[in-house]
């Protein structure tokens, strides 16, 4: 096949197809996500990526209170970030979880955060959802 123009260029005939949203850009993207609403308390995401975050968020504060502390800790750690919410004090975004919001929810049975739609996003109106843990 001849080339269908220089576009994305690599080579003689260019690429042919641009490389899509994979799910390893989306569990990264959740991941950063969900690390965000430990330290911040609160994050603003579009509708479909506010299920998932809520989702993960609910897993993660159900692992803060199984009794296995150790293991729990360790499973948490392979899906948050290695953030600091207090560089000077070093309080990461898996300490907040284990020592603040795991504590708070102890009660809970489930439903740990909350949703609330907000406007509209401006570029593309995608629909935006405030996701904030329940208090």
């Amino acid at each position: 096949m001849p080339a269908q123009g220089r576009h994305n260029v690599h080579g003689k005939t260019g690429v042919r197809f641009k490389a899509a949203y994979t799910k390893q850009k989306y569990e990264n993207m959740l991941r950063n996500v969900v690390t965000d609403l430990i330290i911040h308390g609160h994050v603003t995401v579009t509708e479909s990526t506010a299920k998932d975050v809520v989702k993960e968020a609910d897993r993660l504060v159900t692992l803060t209170k199984k009794e296995d502390r150790m293991n729990a800790k360790r499973e948490a750690a392979r899906f948050v970030r290695h953030v600091y919410q207090d560089k000077e004090k070093d309080i990461l975004a898996l300490d907040v979880l284990f020592d603040q919001i795991g504590p708070k929810m102890a009660t809970r049975e489930g439903g740990y955060t909350h949703q609330y739609k907000v406007e509209n996003r401006k570029g593309d109106n995608a629909p935006m959802v405030l996701v904030c843990w329940c208090d």
